[in-house]
């Protein structure tokens, strides 16, 4: 039988709470994480993560003298997974799922920990050389939405796509089929709704199965349809109408 090698964690959260209630529920639930230390805020945590270079980071997001992203700053030359701890916040949340970020929410659910870190498990024992932290680093730094970059999950693994490179995505099931200004299709294991919930503008919902970049746009047919700027046709649905032309006035 094959034995996995716990999965050493360090916990970085600034309340002492908080950071019990992390502790025991990993103590119970997740067998596979040896919590080797703990810090309360980013003054100790990147010393602390220098000296012990654990394998993953449960990291809160909101912290004295810092935030989540100072500490990914301070130690991007290391690597490890991460599982921000967020309260909820519309922004942090966009920003995570647009970095295909692991993430609970507080307070914490044992049911969502169990899930994160069975993922993070994964792409160990895969040996997914993943750097996701770099990616979140460079979303939080760029200001302009469109030029930060979409973390894509599809069937062979992770694709790092610019927003400004998206044409359309188009519903097809369970998947989305995403269009880029290169001419590629890439085919993303993620429903429509989960795009339409974390691209900010000039990403718009124009039918139940299209978002499309504004601009991309061409022309718009009083019929109910728009060309898009490689000529392709898509229609705009009555729910959707007044709010696309509305950016055209």
């Amino acid at each position: 039988m094959m034995t996995f090698q716990k999965i050493t964690a360090v916990i970085v959260e600034d309340e002492a709470a908080a950071r019990e209630v992390l502790r025991n529920y990993i103590g119970k639930y997740c067998p596979q994480v040896a919590i080797v230390g703990e810090a309360q805020n980013i003054r100790e945590a990147v010393p602390l993560l220098h000296d012990l270079q654990p394998s993953l980071v449960f990291l809160d997001v909101e912290m004295p003298f810092g935030n989540a992203f100072d500490v990914l700053e301070a130690c991007k030359d290391l690597q490890f997974e991460t599982i921000f701890v967020t309260a909820f916040s519309e922004y942090s949340l966009k920003a995570l799922n647009q970095s295909a970020a692991y993430y609970l929410l507080k307070p914490i659910s044992i049911e969502e920990l169990i899930i994160a870190v069975n993922k993070v498990q994964q792409q160990i024992q895969n040996q997914e050389i993943f750097n996701r932290n770099k990616i979140i680093l460079e979303n939080f730094r760029e200001p302009k939405a469109e030029k930060q970059q979409v973390i894509l999950p599809t069937s062979e693994g992770f694709e790092v796509v610019k927003m400004e490179d998206i044409v359309r995505l188009r519903g097809n099931g369970n998947f989305t089929d995403l269009f880029l200004a290169n001419g590629h299709k890439k085919m993303v294991c993620r429903f429509l709704k989960h795009f339409s919930d974390i691209l900010p503008l000039p990403f718009l919902r124009v039918h139940k199965s299209h978002i499309i970049n504004l601009n991309f746009v061409k022309s718009y047919n009083k019929g109910g349809s728009l060309t898009l700027q490689d000529g392709t046709e898509v229609e705009v649905s009555p729910t959707y109408k007044e709010d696309f032309l509305k950016h055209f006035r």
